[in-house]
């Protein structure tokens, strides 16, 4: 059996935990001693003209290749990362990934790699995966292309876009149990010390409120950083602090927006990951209570019930 072979492309400031994580798998599972031999699977690492990249995190991956010939590869990963929102794509990149598409490679799109990818026109009418947290951004981009949330990776034959993050590692074992077998991907699983092979419908965001429609940029400001303590309710005066309006401004703006205070979008946030967590997760329902800012389970319970119609033991056992 011949070597498996995939191209993977950097792209300007790209995301340390996705590009490693995906060719971890790889490595971990290509030798039979665990020396990272290239036996079973091989590797190029390339980005579009050669020269170095940097990281989202500023390390710099200085040993790079040119773009070579697409024609060599099973597979293309597009590893992108912070980049994604000036909107300005290499025409060089989207010519080698159609000549690629072209001769019949699957083309994976990893974190925002997906936007280069769609950029290229050839994603069609398929719908993609990405990050929860560049949703909006790739919608206004590539509003015709559907996008999905309650995935880690969607394999659409000769398209694969995966959401980023550790969602790259399920992409990477997705593939080794395609051509090589559950063992194979067990094989880099416990070297990862991971604890199993997670499907691909998974959802990725724990809790999410959409903001399509609230124009306001006040109110997306005091959301995200609502989410950024989700166990812990910053007080109004601080989320205004944070925003650049009074409190009472504040709790006027939310009304508008999205009819709910501040509090109640933080309540809503904590109980949908609760649910999350109930529904992905064994973890005993009194640790998911905690780590969703409840004092207890009883309190948790009374308000789960109250928001989603069923206690979360009944929730998780009718899942």
């Amino acid at each position: 059996m011949r070597p498996l072979r995939v191209g993977i492309v950097l792209l300007d400031a790209f995301t340390l935990t996705a590009f490693a994580g995906f060719l971890d798998v790889l490595r971990l599972a290509s030798d039979y001693g665990g020396q990272s031999r290239q036996i079973l699977i091989g590797w190029d690492i390339m980005s579009v003209d050669g020269e170095p990249r940097r990281s989202s995190a500023g390390t710099l991956h200085s040993e790079l290749a040119d773009l070579q010939d697409p024609a060599g590869f099973d597979y293309v990963a597009v590893c992108g990362g912070n980049s994604y929102t000036h909107g300005q794509y290499s025409a060089k990149l989207s010519r080698w990934l159609k000549a690629a598409h072209e001769a019949g490679v699957t083309l994976l799109g990893v974190c925002t790699g997906t936007f280069a990818i769609a950029y290229a026109g050839l994603v069609g009418q398929r719908a993609v995966c990405v990050h929860w947290n560049v949703i909006k951004e790739f919608q206004r981009q590539f509003p015709g292309i559907p996008c999905k949330l309650d995935y880690l990776f969607i394999d659409a034959g000769g398209l694969i876009t995966c959401a980023g993050s550790t969602a790259a590692i399920d992409l990477g074992l997705h593939l080794l149990m395609r051509h090589y077998g559950r063992d194979k991907a067990q094989q880099a699983l416990r070297h990862m010390m991971l604890y199993s092979i997670r499907p691909a419908r998974l959802p990725q965001a724990h809790f999410y409120i959409d903001l399509e429609h609230v124009n306001d940029s006040r109110v997306h400001k005091a959301i995200y950083y609502i989410e950024q303590r989700i166990d812990d309710l910053p007080s109004v005066q601080d989320i205004a602090d944070h925003v650049g309006v009074s409190g009472r401004q504040l709790e006027r703006l939310f009304k508008t927006a999205v009819g709910m205070t501040p509090a109640a979008v933080h309540r809503m946030l904590r109980l949908q990951y609760g649910k999350w967590r109930i529904t992905n997760t064994r973890d005993a329902i009194t640790d998911i209570a905690v780590s969703c800012g409840f004092s207890d389970s009883s309190h948790f319970s009374r308000e789960f019930k109250a928001r989603f119609g069923k206690s979360p033991r009944a929730f998780r056992q009718g899942a």
